[in-house]
C-alpha cells in the first residue's frame, strides 16, 4: 500500500529546524501501518532535509556556523546571484545534505534513534515556506 500527503511548513529564519513533530502529525493523517517506510522530499532547490541530534541546540547552531564557513557568500567565482548574496550558497548546501530523507515506520510512529531529528535545513535569509511530499510505502 502506497499514501502521500504533502505539507506546508512556515516560513524559517535561515539555520537548521526540528520538525519531526511536523512529520509525524502529517504521517498521523494517513492511514495507519505497522510496518513500513517514509519517504519525505523537499520541493525546493535552496532548502535541504538531514536526520541528526535532536537533543542540543547546539548541535544545530554548529552545523549552520559551519555550512556558512564551508559555503561562504560572495565567493567572487559566484555567477548565479540574481537573488541575492544567499542564492548561490543555498543551492550548494542543498545539493551537499540532499533533498530528501527515508525513515522507518514501525506501529505507525516514525522508528528514529533515540537522539535523531529530521532537520530542515533553510539556506536563505528569506526561504519562505517550504512545501514536503511524504510518500508511506507499506506492505
Amino acid at each position: 500500500m502506497w499514501q502521500q500527503t504533502q505539507i506546508s511548513l512556515p516560513p524559517y529564519r535561515r539555520g537548521f529546524h526540528l520538525i519531526s513533530d511536523d512529520i509525524q502529525h502529517a504521517l498521523a493523517t494517513l492511514a495507519p501501518v505497522q510496518c513500513g517506510v517514509l519517504h519525505i522530499f523537499i520541493k525546493h532547490s535552496s532548502a535541504s532535509l538531514t536526520i541528526n541530534e535532536n537533543a542540543d541546540a547546539t548541535v544545530r547552531a554548529d552545523m549552520e556556523q559551519h555550512f556558512n564557513h564551508y559555503v561562504p557568500e560572495n565567493a567572487p567565482y559566484y555567477r548565479h546571484t540574481y537573488e541575492g548574496p544567499d542564492d548561490m550558497p543555498a543551492h550548494i548546501k542543498a545539493s551537499t545534505l540532499g533533498s530528501s530523507v527515508s525513515v522507518p515506520i514501525t506501529q505507525g510512529k516514525l522508528n528514529l534513534g533515540q537522539w535523531q531529528g529530521i532537520y530542515l535545513g533553510e539556506h536563505r535569509e528569506h526561504g519562505g515556506s517550504r512545501t514536503l511530499v511524504l510518500t508511506l510505502m507499506a506492505g
